[in-house]
């Protein structure tokens, strides 16, 4: 979950504005990653000031899964670009609803979920923001037949 790259060097400004171009950002490509989802340079306490807000775009492949997990104090909010997704949520991942490009999400603390791309020829892409500077952090996984199934032990 460590991050290979300084993301300092993308910022543009600083003094109190901070900007990332993520048009000049590798040709705005996806190169850092965590549980099957994949990251553009963001903000994030990692190249700003910032201490309780972080911000990227997320690419979920197509048929790919984001095994469960909680987030730990904090909140996230996403908004689906492009592609629809299914999170399968609760302490037993017992609910499951859909959304699609245009639909907003919350996400509260502490609530155990798991993310599938329900397309097997488009990615998802949304804009992640998370109420916590460390970006995944404080992610937890959490058990799922999914992770058992594929034989991930985190």
């Amino acid at each position: 979950m460590t991050d290979q790259i300084d993301l300092r060097k993308f910022i543009d400004g600083g003094n109190g504005i901070s900007t990332i171009r993520t048009s000049e950002v590798f040709g705005g490509e996806n190169f850092r990653g965590w549980n099957g989802i994949k990251y553009k340079a963001g903000l994030s306490e990692k190249n700003t000031n910032a201490k309780k807000l972080s911000m990227n775009v997320a690419t979920v492949a197509p048929g790919a899964i984001a095994y469960a997990h909680i987030h730990d104090g904090f909140e996230l909010m996403l908004y689906i670009l492009q592609g629809q997704v299914r999170h399968i949520y609760g302490e037993s991942l017992e609910h499951s609803l859909d959304n699609k490009a245009g639909d907003f999400i919350y996400i509260e603390p502490g609530i155990p979920h798991e993310v599938y791309n329900t397309s097997m020829t488009e990615p998802v892409v949304a804009v992640v923001a998370r109420s916590d500077a460390s970006e995944w952090q404080n992610i937890v996984p959490h058990p799922s037949d999914a992770r058992t199934r594929d034989g991930i032990h985190e």
